[in-house]
């Protein structure tokens, strides 16, 4: 029996890509949407069984402030979090705000929906193994934590990271070379370039990757090149 539910998540494309994948499966979804402000507002006026919440920074305070009016004002609302490999404190914020589960962003379709199926039911939504890292790190802290994002994004050039900005926010090549004047070969090829770079095979995996590790977050300030809200809404997965 499918599930009627939501997504949200800063980065549009993720939302609509797992949206289309759960309706795909049999689910019913209400919304998909990447709001920058009134997630709270949007998951109480639909009330939905479950409401999938993509996050980038877990650990980041205030993150999950959303949840807490979610849950208080519609408290049969399952919160499911879609986030990155998660710290304990990570998984501790999302459980205190009153999510019903944590599921990594890179998770299979499967997986998602097994946590869906949970939350719905009352239980809690947590891989075993996160638990186990979350322990694991809780009993051997690192002495300094490999930065993935940071890493990413030294690897690319300042142009090569506009091109993965604009790839996350939906833009195909035609958008990218009009948006950077450039001409579309050459707009093809920095995208080719940005996919080996990061060692992806596709626009979905490089905007999956860099969502996951934080990178979205760094590269593309307010206003920024990643900022396409007033253009058109295409949708390209070709390199």
């Amino acid at each position: 029996m499918g599930v009627r539910l939501m997504v949200v998540d800063d980065h549009r494309l993720l939302a609509e890509a797992l949206a289309s994948a759960l309706k795909l499966r049999g689910h019913r979804v209400l919304a998909a949407a990447a709001p920058t402000a009134g997630v709270a507002e949007l998951v109480v006026s639909r009330a939905p069984e479950v409401c999938l919440m993509g996050t980038a920074m877990p650990a980041e305070p205030g993150v999950f402030d959303p949840i807490v009016r979610i849950k208080r004002e519609r408290p049969q609302v399952a919160v499911v979090v879609l986030g990155p490999v998660p710290s304990p404190r990570g998984i501790a914020a999302a459980f205190a705000a009153g999510a019903s589960g944590y599921v990594r962003h890179d998770e299979r379709i499967e997986g998602v929906e097994r946590a869906m199926a949970k939350a719905r039911a009352g239980e809690a939504a947590v891989a075993p193994q996160l638990l186990q890292g979350a322990f694991t790190e809780l009993l051997n802290p690192a002495a300094q934590p490999d930065d993935e994002g940071q890493r990413l994004l030294s690897m690319l050039t300042p142009r090569e990271i506009e091109v993965l900005v604009r790839v996350a926010e939906g833009e195909d090549t035609r958008l990218i070379a009009a948006g950077m004047r450039i001409a579309p070969s050459t707009a093809r090829t920095h995208v080719q370039r940005v996919l080996m770079k990061l060692g992806v095979g596709s626009r979905l995996e490089a905007a999956a990757l860099a969502a996951r590790t934080g990178l979205l977050d760094r590269a593309a300030p307010d206003g920024g090149p990643g900022d396409t809200t007033a253009g058109p809404d295409r949708r390209d997965f070709r390199a």
